[in-house]
Order: structure tokens, then sequence, then C-alpha cells
């Protein structure tokens, strides 16, 4: 069987109009705007109205990429769509496929939390290494908004809505895709969570069922701090070592947008000088999924990543998953 080789041709980027600053947060919670800031580099959070959905955004964001690619939406294959907080829990995909009309694109959902866009990405580009699709959209999406106890200021200052996307294409020869590494350790699954809360419902006197609904977002955060700076930097470097590549050959590492301590901590261990850390945490929280493809959709559109371009991005979150992905931006030369 032949491998095929992928490039990376378009990508969006999208959050809501609504603006929560640290200013607004701290007539809610117990917080002030130097504590946020100095342990998380946050200063606002982007958040979906009661009116906006969860595939609204998605389709924004792969509207956006598909419009860079030159690619039109019913020449798609496959649409995979990574998020945590679907609009309907037996998935948004195929919602979002109609939205963007694209019915010849099979659609799924992909749930890894945080790292759910790269797991994405690197699983899409499985279909395009066997030939079996040509054209395909990874969007990464959640509105995390949703599922916050914003009465904690625990996890109520980190979190963010948004969506981003990308398209990836198949090639005969050549591959922009160069390494990847993805793990995951259900032994640290209680350290952040989302869970469903069970209510008994009796249905006669010899059978219950459950019929609950989700909590809030629950975290550890000193132990996900511990977790990310140490097995983050192992999985750049497995990535990169698969790509034949160190950290001295990438222009960029793009890390899971979760907290600046987090960021600065993995960069120095990697010795990657922070001028070639991309963040743009600040403005919009921690926005799970969509973090990365948010991140590189600035990037490129601010023309900072320039096509050709070696990339070292890394996902780390709930289940505990994590993972990592070289790849370089933009189509390659005619």
């Amino acid at each position: 069987m032949t491998i095929l080789g992928l490039e990376l041709t378009g990508c969006g980027g999208v959050a809501p109009d609504a603006v929560l600053d640290n200013e607004t947060l701290m007539q809610m919670v117990d917080t002030s705007d130097e504590w946020i800031r100095s342990r998380t580099g946050i200063r606002q959070r982007r958040l979906a109205s009661p009116s906006q959905s969860l595939g609204e955004l998605a389709a924004q964001a792969g509207t956006q990429a598909l419009e860079m690619a030159g690619l039109a939406a019913n020449e798609l294959d496959l649409l995979v769509l990574a998020t945590s907080t679907p609009d309907d829990l037996f998935g948004s995909a195929s919602w979002v496929q109609h939205r963007l009309n694209a019915p010849q694109a099979v659609a799924f959902d992909l749930t890894a939390a945080c790292s759910g866009f790269l797991f994405a990405m690197v699983t899409a580009a499985q279909f395009l290494r066997t030939g079996v699709y040509r054209n395909v959209l990874v969007i990464g999406a959640d509105v995390l908004s949703r599922w916050v106890d914003w009465g904690d200021r625990r996890t109520c200052v980190l979190f963010g809505d948004g969506a981003g996307a990308v398209v990836l294409q198949a090639r005969d020869s050549g591959d922009r895709l160069l390494g990847f590494e993805m793990r995951s350790d259900g032994s640290q699954n209680n350290c952040l969570t989302l869970g469903y809360q069970p209510q008994a419902q009796a249905l006669t006197s010899e059978i219950s069922v459950s019929q609950g609904d989700y909590g809030t977002i629950a975290m550890n955060g000193p132990e996900v701090y511990k977790f990310a700076v140490k097995k983050v930097p192992e999985a750049v470097e497995k990535a990169l070592f698969r790509s034949g590549l160190t950290t001295q050959d990438i222009d960029w590492l793009l890390l899971h947008q979760a907290n600046q301590r987090i960021l600065d901590a993995v960069a120095k261990r990697l010795k990657i000088p922070s001028e070639k850390v991309l963040i743009n945490l600040a403005n919009y929280g921690n926005t799970s999924a969509a973090s990365i493809p948010l991140a590189l959709n600035e990037a490129v559109r601010s023309q900072q990543i320039q096509p050709g371009d070696t990339i070292a991005a890394s996902g780390f979150g709930a289940g505990l998953t994590w993972g990592s992905a070289v790849f370089r931006w933009g189509r390659f030369a005619a």
C-alpha cells in the first residue's frame, strides 16, 4: 500500500463577542486581577451567549478554514469535530456538516478534552495517508462556560469558549506532518473531571434507572500542573525524535493554552526561547480543544507563522491525555 502525505492548507478561528475580563470577574467571586494574572496569565475570556451554540462556532471556524484553503464544502470527504461540550450528547459533527453544506463528508465527534484537536488531527491524517480520503476538515471547539461553577474561583477564572479549524489535504508526495506522540493515563482521571451525577428513578418496585445530569468542572490544579510540566516536554521530544528533528529545528512551540506558568515551565525544560512560543492565553483563557487551532489561526493570519515554518504542538488535559505533533505549515511549493 502506498503511503500518501498531507499538507495543511487552511485555518480558521472564532470566539464569542461577549468578553468577561478580570475586573468584572472580581465582582462575582473573591479574587483580583493581580491574583488571576500572576497565577494564570489570563486577562479576559470570551463567553457564548445562551442562544449561541457550539455547532455555530464550529461551523464559522470551519468556513474560514475552507475559504483559506480554496476548498468548497462539497469537496470535503471527512469532518472530525474535537469537543467535550457538544450541543447534543449524541454528537454535533453531523449538524456542523449540514450547516457547512458538506453532504459528501462523513462526520463524527472525537472527545479527548484539551488534547482533542491534536488527537483529531493525527486521527484525520491516517485517513489521508492511506488514501481513503483526500480532503479533511478538523475542528476543535468547546463551550466550557456551560459547565463552570461560577462561584468557584479556582476554576471559573480559567475557562473560555471558542472554535478553531484546520484543513488537511492529501498529497501524492511529501508530508507536512512529520511526527507525533499520543498518550493517556486513566489512573489520574480524577484530577480533572466533569462528572455525571446520577439520581435514581424507580420504574418498578424492583427496577431503578439513573436520570441525572452532569455537574461542573472539578480540577486538582497542583496535580495537573505537575503532570503537564513533566509529560508535555517528553511528548514533544518524542515527536521531534520521530521527525528526525531537535528543538533547535523548530520555528514555533504551540502548546494548549491552559496556564502561563505551564507554558513557561514547558518551554524552559525544552530550552526553547520565549520568542518562539505562541501565546494568546491572555485574551481567551483555556478554550480546551479550541485553544491550539485558535492560536494557530491568529499566528497564521498575522503572518507570524510563514509557509514552511516548523511547529511543535502539544495538547494536554482531562483523561488524563497528552500528546504532541510536529508539522510544517502550508502547502508545498508548486
